[in-house]
């Protein structure tokens, strides 16, 4: 099927954006007033600009788009952005990773960051823990596509995600959404908002998750990839007059879903490890207990001066626990189980001066993080009878400086500076002993033992520091289209494996350098055919130099990890996404992605040899498919007086590899999703009814896996796949 659908995603999106002049030709002058580049106002370069004006690859999807596509949380936005993997961490159910690019991490264990930085209005969510964030009273999420290191500084070096909500009302508001579906699904969601007296408002959202699983542990009895959240939100927002703003916010989600275990995908020689022919079920025997915790408190504080200055600072502290188990072999024995905890808090501290006086404008600003991560797992080999306990924690000390200035050297040419300088300061400790018995460790929570053999014990510094330049030229070749060139670095900080086993790789107490990517960028943005087509788009190369890559992989009777710069890389590609207004009641929405990822040099330790050796022709970018592409048709018209928006979609991901090293099992072949929606709204806007469809052809995708071959580990190859076909019936009420 994908043999067709690629094909046809693709060309009809390139037929649809340059060959529909005639149509658009024949359409009436008055035809719908549409949301353009030149009116979507979005906050990637810290200030409100329109989409048009920003020379940056950015995607913003706003509340009205992501409510007719029937996006439940930010993982949609894989769906609808190209290059991009936005998916749940494997063996989770909240935990989020993101590859922008080709550049990213998949590893969620503390002290390993991110290379993709979330924000939610502006600030900054160090950890992945939790961060796969649902999506209610919001006004819009951005996606920066490319390195972001001089405004969002360390770990943007993929792109940024920005989760933006909207501003309280200035009158009562107050929205109830039920919803109820396939696997007896059943959410609440309530949203509101009121004035309290003249510039003071509180707001407060909450809302429950609640989902059978899509399978069951056959073992236990228990569901597998159920839903049990509850998350909620509280705001009050303070204007005394017209130059002053502060907000104080709180969020917290807590996830008690069952904890999700792999899908074996290989037949072992003992009992309970046959391939299961449900891909959501397992026979995992480590037990479902599985428990996130994740809140948040911010202040912001905004002073207008005047015309020409403004002053904001945003404080805030961030704190998250999760504790969990994951059974990699899938079987009732403890071949291979991982029980685990995670724990972070964060404080960080952002003060940005804004200025535009007319010829020149930008933002100066000074950021501080102090952050605290750490945590410990036990991997129980069942077979040897050992129990390798690892624990630690990192914390950082992080602060930079930065600016970006734009200048208006007429009225159609415009240059841009940026530059940040970043100081890391990083203490990690790492201990790592091996255990006798399949019992857990004391680091887990176990009663007191002995170690076998310690592997790992130290405690270490280091520094990093990096000044990341951006520069950039746009010219307005008409009023209706923008071109752009540009140049940004970003920079992701070094530190240290938390897994190291110092036994075999003494040189894990040094720890890892930090990594760069170089990007060179060319894009167009615009309208054309009488701003019927608004389209942006993007050529880009890049330089990846000094690459972190973490794998663990089996030893004798352990397992080893690294965490190694491996080298460089290179990676190119083009972007082009937008929305053709084909008529007055249809419209499309479609996004396509090419990307080239390719490993100039990859530096790894042989164990067997105990020296480095360049393998880069065995191995490929992972989260990296050649092409992706999006095409969504949304058909708007009276129905029984009320508005209805019926939007069929489809989402081509193309073939792509879990990790550096090809595995035909694991690896992911080419994909489609199809989607349907249907949104009613009545006439009032009081009331609204919705349908959902989602992955109609009951499409099996694999998402992330484990891979530990071997008859120690029983061949404990596993996978986590993506959501199968499911329903949704939602009716909202606005009082």
């Amino acid at each position: 099927m994908n043999r067709i659908i690629k094909p046809a995603l693709m060309a009809t999106v390139a037929w649809g954006a340059m060959s529909f002049g005639a149509a658009a030709q024949d359409a009436p002058q008055s035809g719908p007033q549409a949301t353009t580049v030149d009116e979507i106002v979005i906050t990637a370069r810290r200030r409100e600009e329109t989409l048009r004006e920003v020379p940056v690859a950015v995607s913003a999807l706003g509340a009205e788009r992501l409510e007719q596509t029937g996006a439940a949380d930010i993982t949609a936005l894989q769906q609808q952005t190209p290059n991009a993997t936005v998916q749940v961490a494997r063996g989770s159910n909240s935990t989020l990773i993101s590859f922008i690019r080709g550049v990213g991490q998949q590893d969620p264990l503390w002290g390993f960051e991110p290379g993709v930085g979330l924000y939610i209005d502006d600030v900054y969510v160090a950890r992945p823990q939790g961060a796969v964030l649902d999506i209610f009273d919001i006004e819009r999420i951005e996606v920066l596509r490319g390195p972001q290191g001089t405004l969002y500084g360390r770990n943007t070096i993929g792109g940024a995600i920005k989760y933006v909500t909207r501003r309280l009302s200035d009158t009562p508001e107050l929205s109830l959404t039920g919803q109820v579906g396939s696997y007896n699904q059943r959410d609440l969601i309530a949203v509101g908002s009121l004035p309290l007296a003249e510039g003071l408002r509180v707001g407060a959202g909450f809302a429950t998750y609640n989902r059978d699983g899509f399978g069951e542990n056959l073992t236990t009895g228990a569901e597998h990839y159920n839903r049990d959240v509850v998350a909620g939100r509280f705001s009050v927002e303070f204007e005394p007059s017209a130059n002053l703003f502060f907000r104080l916010a709180y969020d917290r989600v807590d996830d008690e879903s069952n904890a999700r275990h792999g899908h074996r995908e290989l037949n072992g020689g003992f009992a309970g490890a046959d391939v299961l022919p449900g891909r959501y079920d397992t026979r995992a025997g480590a037990g479902d207990a599985n428990s996130v915790r994740t809140e948040g408190l911010s202040f912001t504080g905004q002073w207008v001066v005047d015309d020409t200055l403004t002053f904001r600072s945003i404080t805030a502290w961030r704190e998250g626990r999760t504790d969990t188990v994951i059974d990699f072999d899938g079987t009732p024995s403890p071949v291979l189980d991982i029980p685990a905890y995670y724990a972070d808090t964060q404080f960080t501290q952002e003060f940005q001066a804004l200025f535009d006086t007319g010829v020149i404008s930008g933002v100066a600003g000074f950021f501080y993080l102090d952050g605290s991560a750490e945590g410990a797992f036990d991997t129980i080999i069942g077979n040897l009878g050992l129990n390798i306990g690892t624990g630690g924690d990192v914390q950082t000390r992080s602060y930079s400086f930065y600016t970006d200035v734009s200048w208006n050297i007429t009225d159609r040419l415009r240059a841009s500076l940026g530059a940040r300088y970043t100081n890391d300061n990083k203490t990690g400790t790492v201990f790592r002993a091996t255990y006798l018995g399949t019992a857990r460790s004391p680091l887990t929570g176990g009663a007191p033992a002995t170690p076998l053999l310690t592997n790992t014990n130290y405690t270490n510094q280091r520094e990093f520091e990096q000044f990341t330049p951006r520069v950039s030229l746009s010219y307005d070749l008409t009023d209706q289209l923008t071109g752009y060139i540009s140049y940004s670095q970003g920079f992701k900080s070094g530190g240290f494996d938390m897994r190291g086993d110092a036994t075999a790789t003494p040189q894990t107490v040094n720890g890892y350098d930090p990594e760069t990517v170089d990007t060179y960028e060319i894009g167009l943005k615009g309208t054309a055919f009488d701003r019927r087509l608004t389209f942006a788009s993007a050529f880009f190369y890049s330089d990846y130099t000094d690459q972190q890559v973490t794998t663990q992989v089996p030893s004798g009777a352990t397992i080893a990890s690294f965490v190694d710069n491996v080298g460089n890389s290179t990676i190119y590609g083009a972007e082009f996404e937008g929305s053709l207004f084909i008529s007055s009641s249809l419209t499309a929405n479609f996004s396509v992605g090419w990307l080239r990822a390719e490993f100039d040099e990859f530096i790894r330790f042989n164990l067997g040899t105990g020296t480095f050796e360049d393998i880069s022709d065995l191995v490929v970018f992972q989260n990296a498919p050649e092409w992706s592409g999006y095409l969504g048709l949304t058909w708007t018209g009276l129905v029984a007086n009320g508005l209805l928006a019926i939007t069929p979609s489809i989402s081509y991901r193309g073939a792509y590899s879990q990790f550096e090293f090809p595995n035909p099992i694991l690896d992911q072949d080419a994909y489609t999703l199809v989607d349907l929606s249907a949104v009613w709204t009545a006439p009032s806007e009081r009331y609204q009814i919705a349908f959902y469809g989602r992955n109609l052809t009951d499409e099996a995708y694999r998402i992330g896996g484990y891979n530990f071959p071997g008859a120690a580990f029983g061949d404990s190859v596993s996978a986590f796949y993506g959501p199968p076909r499911t329903y949704t019936v939602a009716l909202r009420v606005r009082f």
